[in-house]
Protein backbone atom coordinates (compact mmCIF):
# COMPACT_ATOMS: atom_id res chain seq x y z
CA UNK A 1 0.00 0.00 0.00
CA UNK A 2 1.29 3.28 -1.10
CA UNK A 3 0.35 6.86 0.87
CA UNK A 4 1.61 10.32 0.73
CA UNK A 5 4.13 11.60 3.19
CA UNK A 6 3.33 15.11 3.75
CA UNK A 7 5.54 17.95 5.87
CA UNK A 8 3.92 19.82 8.61
CA UNK A 9 3.01 22.36 6.52
CA UNK A 10 0.97 20.07 4.54
CA UNK A 11 3.52 20.54 1.28
CA UNK A 12 4.75 16.92 0.06
CA UNK A 13 7.82 14.59 1.19
CA UNK A 14 7.19 11.87 -1.11
CA UNK A 15 5.49 8.44 -0.96
CA UNK A 16 5.85 5.94 1.57
CA UNK A 17 4.95 1.86 0.66
CA UNK A 18 3.27 0.89 3.56
CA UNK A 19 3.53 -3.44 4.48
CA UNK A 20 0.41 -4.64 3.88
CA UNK A 21 0.76 -7.56 6.15
CA UNK A 22 0.73 -4.44 9.12
CA UNK A 23 -1.66 -1.80 7.86
CA UNK A 24 -3.26 -3.73 5.02
CA UNK A 25 -5.65 -6.62 6.88
CA UNK A 26 -9.26 -6.50 7.17
CA UNK A 27 -10.43 -5.71 10.38
CA UNK A 28 -12.40 -7.90 12.88
CA UNK A 29 -15.18 -6.22 15.30
CA UNK A 30 -14.60 -9.55 17.67
CA UNK A 31 -10.59 -9.17 17.63
CA UNK A 32 -10.50 -5.67 18.34
CA UNK A 33 -13.21 -5.67 21.25
CA UNK A 34 -11.46 -8.72 22.15
CA UNK A 35 -8.20 -6.66 22.57
CA UNK A 36 -9.72 -3.43 24.28
CA UNK A 37 -11.43 -5.06 26.56
CA UNK A 38 -8.32 -6.78 27.49
CA UNK A 39 -6.98 -3.59 27.92
CA UNK A 40 -9.26 -1.68 29.56
CA UNK A 41 -9.64 -4.56 32.45
CA UNK A 42 -6.08 -4.31 32.93
CA UNK A 43 -6.13 -0.64 34.13
CA UNK A 44 -8.55 -1.71 37.12
CA UNK A 45 -6.73 -1.93 40.13
CA UNK A 46 -7.06 -4.98 43.01
CA UNK A 47 -10.18 -4.28 45.30
CA UNK A 48 -7.86 -4.96 48.07
CA UNK A 49 -10.33 -6.83 51.24
CA UNK A 50 -10.67 -6.10 54.61
CA UNK A 51 -10.50 -8.26 57.39
CA UNK A 52 -13.01 -10.39 58.60
CA UNK A 53 -14.08 -12.12 61.72
CA UNK A 54 -12.48 -15.31 60.53
CA UNK A 55 -8.94 -12.88 59.99
CA UNK A 56 -8.73 -11.29 63.07
CA UNK A 57 -5.92 -12.74 65.47
CA UNK A 58 -7.45 -12.61 68.29
CA UNK A 59 -7.89 -14.81 71.51
CA UNK A 60 -10.93 -16.74 71.16
CA UNK A 61 -11.28 -17.05 75.05
CA UNK A 62 -14.93 -16.64 76.10
CA UNK A 63 -14.52 -12.94 78.01
CA UNK A 64 -17.28 -13.52 80.63
CA UNK A 65 -19.67 -15.43 82.47
CA UNK A 66 -22.51 -16.58 80.03
CA UNK A 67 -25.17 -15.15 83.15
CA UNK A 68 -24.54 -12.64 85.75
CA UNK A 69 -22.22 -10.14 84.48
CA UNK A 70 -24.67 -7.52 83.43
CA UNK A 71 -23.01 -7.52 79.70
CA UNK A 72 -24.00 -8.77 76.28
CA UNK A 73 -22.52 -12.28 76.42
CA UNK A 74 -20.05 -12.27 73.69
CA UNK A 75 -18.24 -15.21 73.03
CA UNK A 76 -14.50 -13.84 72.03
CA UNK A 77 -13.13 -10.55 70.44
CA UNK A 78 -12.45 -10.80 67.47
CA UNK A 79 -16.48 -9.48 67.23
CA UNK A 80 -16.98 -6.24 64.79
CA UNK A 81 -18.58 -4.44 67.82
CA UNK A 82 -15.25 -4.14 69.68
CA UNK A 83 -11.78 -1.92 68.37
CA UNK A 84 -9.82 -4.70 66.93
CA UNK A 85 -12.30 -7.18 65.39
CA UNK A 86 -13.47 -7.71 62.17
CA UNK A 87 -15.08 -5.51 60.20
CA UNK A 88 -18.70 -7.35 59.03
CA UNK A 89 -19.61 -7.44 55.65
CA UNK A 90 -16.05 -6.39 54.17
CA UNK A 91 -14.88 -5.66 51.02
CA UNK A 92 -13.84 -8.73 49.13
CA UNK A 93 -10.52 -9.25 47.09
CA UNK A 94 -10.94 -8.82 43.40
CA UNK A 95 -8.51 -9.22 40.88
CA UNK A 96 -8.36 -8.10 37.33
CA UNK A 97 -5.82 -9.79 35.70
CA UNK A 98 -7.28 -11.06 32.75
CA UNK A 99 -5.31 -12.82 29.93
CA UNK A 100 -5.13 -12.38 26.48
CA UNK A 101 -2.69 -14.83 23.89
CA UNK A 102 -0.21 -12.66 22.50
CA UNK A 103 -0.77 -13.29 19.19
CA UNK A 104 -4.03 -11.87 19.57
CA UNK A 105 -3.00 -8.80 21.13
CA UNK A 106 -0.56 -8.44 18.05
CA UNK A 107 -3.68 -8.84 15.78
CA UNK A 108 -5.60 -6.76 17.27
CA UNK A 109 -3.10 -3.80 17.15
CA UNK A 110 -2.12 -4.49 13.42
CA UNK A 111 -6.31 -4.10 12.38
CA UNK A 112 -6.49 -1.39 14.35
CA UNK A 113 -3.86 0.12 12.10
CA UNK A 114 -5.12 -0.91 9.04
CA UNK A 115 -8.68 0.46 9.94
CA UNK A 116 -7.45 3.83 10.26
CA UNK A 117 -5.74 2.80 7.05
CA UNK A 118 -8.62 1.93 5.10
CA UNK A 119 -10.94 4.71 6.20
CA UNK A 120 -8.62 7.23 5.17
CA UNK A 121 -7.70 8.55 8.63
CA UNK A 122 -4.49 8.44 8.75
CA UNK A 123 -1.65 10.44 8.21
CA UNK A 124 1.88 9.68 7.56
CA UNK A 125 4.75 13.33 7.94
CA UNK A 126 8.04 13.28 7.54
CA UNK A 127 8.98 14.42 10.96
CA UNK A 128 7.35 16.50 13.77
CA UNK A 129 10.04 19.60 14.08
CA UNK A 130 8.04 22.66 15.30
CA UNK A 131 9.71 26.01 15.18
CA UNK A 132 10.67 26.96 18.71
CA UNK A 133 8.29 24.75 20.08
CA UNK A 134 5.50 27.35 19.95
CA UNK A 135 1.89 26.22 20.29
CA UNK A 136 0.64 29.28 17.78
CA UNK A 137 2.89 27.70 14.73
CA UNK A 138 1.63 24.36 15.59
CA UNK A 139 -1.83 25.23 15.48
CA UNK A 140 -2.06 27.45 12.22
CA UNK A 141 0.03 24.24 10.72
CA UNK A 142 -2.37 21.19 11.78
CA UNK A 143 -5.35 22.93 10.66
CA UNK A 144 -3.80 22.59 7.23
CA UNK A 145 -2.94 18.98 7.79
CA UNK A 146 -6.64 17.70 8.78
CA UNK A 147 -6.56 16.61 12.28
CA UNK A 148 -9.78 16.75 13.12
CA UNK A 149 -11.30 17.24 16.69
CA UNK A 150 -9.04 14.27 18.25
CA UNK A 151 -5.70 13.19 17.17
CA UNK A 152 -3.02 10.45 17.90
CA UNK A 153 0.52 11.40 17.17
CA UNK A 154 2.63 8.30 16.83
CA UNK A 155 6.66 9.10 16.85
CA UNK A 156 9.49 7.05 16.42
CA UNK A 157 12.04 5.81 19.30
CA UNK A 158 11.67 9.45 21.52
CA UNK A 159 9.83 11.57 21.30
CA UNK A 160 10.18 14.54 19.12
CA UNK A 161 10.98 17.74 21.96
CA UNK A 162 9.38 20.46 19.96
CA UNK A 163 6.30 19.13 19.26
CA UNK A 164 5.66 18.06 22.72
CA UNK A 165 5.70 21.69 24.06
CA UNK A 166 3.84 23.12 21.44
CA UNK A 167 1.07 20.32 21.29
CA UNK A 168 0.82 20.27 25.10
CA UNK A 169 -1.76 23.30 25.40
CA UNK A 170 -3.58 21.83 22.42
CA UNK A 171 -6.78 20.35 23.62
CA UNK A 172 -7.60 16.73 21.41
CA UNK A 173 -4.00 16.38 19.83
CA UNK A 174 -2.37 13.17 21.64
CA UNK A 175 1.54 12.13 21.49
CA UNK A 176 3.08 8.60 22.34
CA UNK A 177 6.27 6.73 21.11
CA UNK A 178 6.03 4.00 18.79
CA UNK A 179 6.54 1.66 21.83
CA UNK A 180 3.62 2.79 23.88
CA UNK A 181 1.16 2.00 19.89
CA UNK A 182 -1.98 0.57 21.09
CA UNK A 183 -5.28 -0.80 20.49
CA UNK A 184 -7.99 1.70 22.40
CA UNK A 185 -5.92 4.89 22.12
CA UNK A 186 -5.58 3.87 18.07
CA UNK A 187 -9.50 3.44 17.85
CA UNK A 188 -10.13 6.36 21.06
CA UNK A 189 -8.82 9.03 18.20
CA UNK A 190 -9.95 10.45 15.02
CA UNK A 191 -7.39 10.85 13.19
CA UNK A 192 -4.03 8.97 13.75
CA UNK A 193 -0.63 10.47 12.64
CA UNK A 194 2.41 8.21 12.02
CA UNK A 195 5.99 9.76 11.42
CA UNK A 196 8.12 7.61 9.01
CA UNK A 197 10.20 6.62 11.98
CA UNK A 198 6.92 5.36 13.66
CA UNK A 199 6.10 3.15 10.74
CA UNK A 200 9.50 1.40 10.41
CA UNK A 201 9.73 1.03 14.40
CA UNK A 202 6.19 -0.62 14.42
CA UNK A 203 6.66 -2.54 11.12
CA UNK A 204 9.90 -3.96 12.94
CA UNK A 205 7.70 -4.63 15.77
CA UNK A 206 5.72 -7.23 14.24
CA UNK A 207 8.56 -8.31 11.44
CA UNK A 208 12.11 -7.46 12.58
Amino acid sequence: MKIKVLKLDASSAGDIELNDAVFGLEPRADILHRVVTWQLEKRRGTARPTRERADVARSGKKLGNQKGGGTARHGDRRAPVFIGGGKAHGARLRDFNPSLNKKVRALGLKMALSAKAKDGSLIIVEALDVAEGKTKTLAGQLAGLGFGKKALVIDGEALNISFAHASSNLKGVNLLPAIGANVYDILNHDTLVLTRAAVEKLEARFHG
